[in-house]
């Protein structure tokens, strides 16, 4: 569906830039969109192979593991219904932890293994489950303590200050992750009041209501 459209939004664009005469700008702007996009991702290959880096470095540290022992009393309270032994635990420790540090790429893999795993937990394999939905909020509203990609991009573009960003950057994602919580805390007791029993806290003469 988001193909269509996107094809159909150039479509579009191509059809009205030919009535109006300004086919030529709109083929010029594509070019130059293109050149723009090759530039920025290579400006951000070197950032993000850096930070990899990094995080290979923390992970022969042990700083990683420590990372994981500290956020694990966290991720058992947002994930209840996940074993605490299970391989998708691992995962979605790995995806915090690259999260945190802004490592967006660097997450989706670890995301998506989680993901797999956690499938695997799915006693619908037609509906995602709650503990695939927290994942996926915490994983689009993560809290992110460095952004790397961001710093990346206006390092690209020769920004006098590229670093500036940090602090607002953490301030945002963290109502983001905050919101993300709460709203899923809530739709998870909705979910369980729905799948209640009928009759739990009910009496059991049909003449009386409550």
């Amino acid at each position: 569906m988001i193909n269509l459209i996107w094809m159909g939004m150039i479509l579009i664009g191509f059809c009205f830039a030919a009535i109006n005469g300004n086919i030529d700008s709109v083929t010029k702007a594509a070019f130059d969109g293109a050149q723009t996009g090759v530039t920025v991702s290579f400006g951000l290959i070197s950032i993000l192979v850096f930070w990899l880096g990094m995080m290979r470095l923390a992970e022969d540290a042990g700083l990683l593991k420590k990372v994981a022992k500290l956020l694990g009393p966290v991720v058992r309270f947002l994930f209840p219904d996940v074993p605490k032994n299970h391989p998708a635990m691992g995962y979605i420790l790995s995806n915090m932890s690259a999260n945190l540090f802004g490592l967006g790429n660097a997450a989706t893999p670890m995301g998506i293994k989680a993901m797999q795993e956690l499938q695997k937990l799915n006693p619908d394999k037609e509906t995602a489950s709650p503990a695939m939905c927290t994942l996926l909020a915490l994983n689009t509203a993560s809290i992110t303590l460095i952004p790397t990609t961001l710093i990346a991009i206006r390092l690209n573009y020769e920004s006098a200050n590229p670093s500036e960003i940090v602090g607002t950057t953490l301030l945002a994602t963290a109502i983001a992750t905050a919101a993300a919580i709460m709203a899923d805390r809530w739709y998870r007791r909705r979910t369980i009041r729905r799948q209640k029993p009928p009759g739990i806290g009910t009496s059991l003469n049909p003449d009386v209501k409550g």
